[in-house]
C-alpha cells in the first residue's frame, strides 16, 4: 500500500511539472504604458507585438482605467476603419481585463471611445497553435556518396610520359665489333711476284706481235 501511495504521488508530481512546461504566457499589452492612446500612434503597438509568439491559451492583459478606455475584438475591416461594426463579442469597459486567446489566426482589438482608435489605440496579433514538443530528428543514416573510380595507368603511359620514344638497348654483338680493323701487311715477296707476272705478260705480248 505504501508503494502504491508513493507511485501515485510521483505521477502527480510529474503531471504538475509537465503542465508547467507547457504553461500559458501572460502578455501585458503595451507593457508599462498599458492600454492607452500611444504618443507614437499605431506604430507603438505594432512594435510591441513584433517578435512575440502568441499561442492558443495565452492571455492578453489590457491595463486601463474603467470608463476611460475599453476593449473590443473586431474583424479586419472594422480594425482598418476603426468602427465597432462586425465585432466579435461585446465591448469590455471595466479595466483591467484579461482575454484568453482561444483560436488561431489574426486577432484585432480596438478602443471604441472617441477617436482613440484613429489615434493609434488598436492592436493586431497573430495567434498560432500550441505544441507540447518538437518531433525528434530522423535517425535514418544517409547512404555514403558513390566513390569515383580510380584510373589505373597503363604500362605504356609510363614509358612515354615525357613525349619521347624509349631508347633501345645496345646490341651485345655491335658492342664487341671494333670500330676499325687493323691493316694486315702483305706477305713478303708478293710485290716481286706481281712485277714478274707483269714482265711475263709483256714478253708474251711481244712474241705474239712478232709471230703475227
Amino acid at each position: 500500500m505504501a508503494m502504491f501511495n508513493i507511485g501515485v504521488t510521483f505521477g502527480f508530481a510529474m503531471m504538475v511539472l509537465f503542465q508547467r512546461s507547457v504553461a500559458q504566457t501572460v502578455y501585458v499589452v503595451g507593457d508599462n504604458d498599458g492600454w492607452t492612446v500611444p504618443q507614437a500612434g499605431a506604430q507603438a503597438y505594432i512594435t510591441w507585438a513584433s517578435g512575440k509568439n502568441f499561442m492558443v491559451g495565452d492571455t492578453l492583459t489590457f491595463n486601463f482605467t474603467t470608463n476611460n478606455h475599453d476593449v473590443l475584438r473586431v474583424q479586419k475591416e472594422s480594425f482598418d476603419a476603426c468602427t465597432s461594426s462586425n465585432s466579435i463579442g461585446d465591448v469590455i469597459s471595466t479595466g483591467p481585463v484579461n482575454i484568453t486567446l482561444d483560436s488561431t489566426g489574426e486577432h484585432y482589438y480596438i478602443c471604441t471611445i472617441g477617436r482613440h482608435c484613429q489615434f493609434g489605440q488598436k492592436l493586431a496579433i497573430t495567434v498560432s497553435s500550441r505544441t507540447t514538443g518538437a518531433s525528434p530528428p530522423s535517425t535514418t543514416p544517409r547512404p555514403p556518396p558513390p566513390r569515383s573510380p580510380t584510373a589505373t595507368p597503363s604500362p605504356s603511359s609510363n614509358n612515354t610520359s615525357d613525349g619521347c620514344a624509349p631508347t633501345p638497348a645496345p646490341s651485345p654483338t655491335s658492342s664487341m665489333i671494333p670500330e676499325s680493323l687493323p691493316t694486315i701487311p702483305s706477305p713478303p715477296g708478293s710485290s716481286s711476284s706481281n712485277v714478274l707476272a707483269s714482265f711475263m705478260m709483256t714478253m708474251l705480248a711481244a712474241i705474239v706481235g712478232l709471230v703475227f
